[in-house]
């Protein structure tokens, strides 16, 4: 069988896919020693690598299973998933957690599914309401569902909501809602973000930490927003903090790193592989690579947005837009910790720290734009083999099809 046959899509998304994975595999396996050890026996960085290994593979079997489906079938799925997801996220909120202990897989974060659910279903919504996009009712129902799941994750993981929030909120300009409200909205929303952050800044106290385990989960979580905010504006240089190491870590690497396997800083960091493994990138393999991996984000971007352009249907446009621009967005947040720009987010950096749900879920929403981009492809050399100029127009888009199974 021709390699062809089996990578379906677009080959430069599947070089960069590629790319990332080997740069997480030498990062990974360089940097998880701490954070092993600190398990109190529970792995060593050897087992802890081949997890991290099995959990790149099976991503990249579900993308190559995921591109092998007519991407159509992910809208039909995308009601039922989303549902599912809301009511995980639910029952993890009212055990006061944000992930499951599940038997071989470990922890379970009902949150990475949801995102992926999320983009998918408001991508439908949007297709099946094609014609009623700028209307006012379009705009607040869309609202109404992405403030849901936001609702549901942010009192454990504001950063995860505002990826979520974000990233969807955008999808709704892509489509073409109310561009009016949209904008109004976006700046009512910046100025809330703005005020609450500057609030849970004022209210942060070093002395009252402990305290605040006592009062309700949000106003927990408000303690730790100002703890990173404080941290971020009025830096303690003589803390041994996640933050310090990281900085340290990007001036030790210099131009062209240390090589790898000769980091410093990750022996003494518990974050190295997961949060902070940008710095670690830098330091091993220097500034240089710090910077192609900027490229290979930026590129794969570009590609999608290239590939929504192309697409002739609403969903499968929509999609790709949605899915490549969080990807996009979580990879600079990660990014912009590490470097100083912006405060400790947590968010991972995508197919290239540690593996769990999170590598593995967005791993999904890769398989559902490689998917686009085989439908788009083919479409194309149909076209070119047989031209029939009189049939143009008649294309049955994904938007038919939506609306058939409805």
């Amino acid at each position: 069988m021709k390699v062809s046959k089996i990578f379906r899509g677009d080959r430069t998304i599947w070089v960069v896919f590629l790319l990332l994975s080997i740069i997480s595999l030498v990062e990974v396996y360089s940097s998880i020693g701490l954070f092993a050890y600190s398990q109190n026996g529970v792995g060593s960085p050897t087992s802890l690598f081949f997890k991290h290994l099995f959990i790149v593979i099976a991503t990249w079997v579900v993308v190559i299973l995921a591109s092998h489906v007519n991407y159509r079938y992910f809208s039909r799925f995308s009601l039922m998933g989303f549902w599912i997801s809301v009511v995980l996220l639910a029952v993890v909120l009212m055990m006061g957690g944000r992930w499951f202990h599940l038997p071989v897989v470990g922890q379970f974060q009902p949150s990475e599914v949801a995102k992926v659910m999320l983009v998918l279903f408001i991508a439908r919504q949007i297709a099946l309401k094609k014609e009623q996009t700028d209307d006012l009712g379009t705009f607040l129902s869309l609202l109404i569902y992405i403030v849901g799941v936001v609702v549901l994750v942010l009192p454990e993981n504001f950063s995860t909501a505002a990826l979520i929030f974000l990233s969807c909120y955008l999808m709704m300009l892509f489509g073409g809602v109310n561009r009016k409200w949209w904008w109004r909205l976006f700046l009512a929303g910046v100025l809330v973000v703005s005020v609450g952050l500057a609030i849970a800044y004022m209210r942060y106290d070093k002395g009252t930490q402990a305290e605040a385990e006592k009062t309700e989960q949000i106003l927990e979580r408000s303690t730790t927003w100002g703890h990173r905010i404080h941290s971020w504006l009025q830096p303690n240089p003589d803390e041994l903090s996640q933050e310090n190491m990281a900085r340290m870590a990007i001036a030790r690497g210099g131009i062209l790193g240390k090589g790898p396997g000769n980091t410093v800083h990750a022996r003494l960091m518990t974050q190295a592989h997961n949060d902070f493994i940008y710095a670690i990138i830098i330091e091993e393999l220097g500034m240089v690579t710090g910077i192609l991996v900027l490229v290979l984000y930026s590129f794969f971007y570009f590609r999608c947005i290239r590939l929504a352009w192309r697409c002739k249907g609403r969903f499968g446009a929509l999609a790709v837009a949605g899915f490549g621009t969080m990807i996009y967005l979580q990879a600079l947040a990660n990014m912009c910790v590490a470097v100083g720009v912006l405060p400790v987010t947590g968010q991972t950096l995508p197919f290239i720290s540690y593996g769990g749900t999170a590598y593995l879920f967005l791993g999904c929403g890769l398989g559902v734009i490689q998917s686009v981009a085989a439908d788009v492809y083919d479409e194309k050399k149909e076209e070119e083999v047989v031209p029939e100029p009189e049939e143009e127009g008649a294309v049955i888009t994904d938007d038919t099809n939506i609306e058939k199974q409805e």
